[in-house]
């Protein structure tokens, strides 16, 4: 039951340590770390800017809610923002942030999502994920020259590979062009999306046989597919120094095991779960076909 009657017109009621009843879970701290950021609507609170409630008990009552607040206070004791592997209410975190108008705390909010999954954003359930692919062997017939009047007739097989990508979650799409790129004479270049939707990608590359010399991979017009993360180096404050993560080299894509793996890499780290697989359910690197949802 809450006290209605008797609300604390400043802080000189209040005195460490602090009880309080956020949503029905109970924290306790010092008014030195709820006034820590004095602009905030908790350090309006616990300075007596705006007048507080108290339960039956005698602590603070704040409607609000209360699980996702321990992060909140963490983050005013330490100016750090620890979230446990898997955290999936960022929204609710960053709307409860925002009301308790915590600025260092939404700005770090916003760097997170930013850098993290696009699953940290608006990600639409439902979506859905379709993707053929293939791979067609060519034979091909060129000339090695030897020496300047010297030419030999050499012969190599080149693999053809082909992925056809359709998924209903226009930004997973966006993630992929960023990811995968074609390695060409000109520089990388990303792939684009194949129709103007752009809910469809088709990705089409030739890795260079060691037989195959570089000028003639290059002459015809050949191009390989890398791929890499998504984010550079990122520095992560500690007590004593900076953590810092490298970002992974752009790898080449050798065969169409190398991309499935990659691609589901990538999709279950997004939310994806792994609906059908043709045609072996038991081999999925070495699909043809893979629908994937979330």
């Amino acid at each position: 039951m809450l006290n209605l009657n008797s609300p604390d017109s400043n802080s000189n009621s209040l005195s460490d340590p602090v009880s309080l009843n956020v949503g029905g879970e109970i924290y306790t701290t010092t008014l030195d770390t709820l006034t820590r950021y004095q602009d905030s609507m908790l350090g309006a609170m616990f300075t007596g800017q705006i007048s507080t409630l108290r339960d039956k008990r005698g602590n603070v009552f704040i409607d609000r809610d209360g699980k996702v607040f321990r992060y909140i206070l963490n983050f005013l004791r330490s100016s750090s923002l620890d979230l446990p592997e898997g955290f999936s209410e960022m929204r609710l975190l960053r709307r409860e942030a925002d009301f308790f108008q915590i600025r260092p705390l939404l700005d770090e909010i916003r760097r997170r999502v930013e850098a993290g999954p696009l699953s940290l954003r608006d990600a639409p359930r439902g979506a859905m994920l379709l993707v053929d692919v293939d791979c067609q062997v060519r034979v091909l017939h060129f000339n090695l020259r030897r020496a300047p009047e010297n030419y030999e007739l050499r012969t190599c097989s080149v693999r053809i590979l082909t992925a056809e990508i359709f998924c209903t979650w226009r930004a997973f799409l966006v993630l992929l062009c960023e990811r995968f790129s074609y390695r060409t004479t000109q520089g990388p270049t990303s792939p684009l999306p194949s129709d103007q939707r752009h809910n469809r990608l088709k990705l089409e590359w030739v890795p260079r046989p060691d037989e195959l010399p570089q000028d003639q991979y290059e002459k015809q017009q050949y191009r390989g597919l890398v791929v890499s993360d998504s984010w550079a180096t990122q520095t992560h404050s500690g007590d004593l120094c900076d953590v810092i993560i490298p970002r992974r080299s752009p790898c080449e894509v050798k065969d169409m095991r190398g991309f499935v793996e990659e691609l589901l890499t990538m999709s279950l780290a997004e939310g994806f779960r792994v609906d059908s697989v043709t045609p072996d359910p038991m081999d999925i690197l070495n699909c043809r076909t893979l629908q994937l949802v979330r």
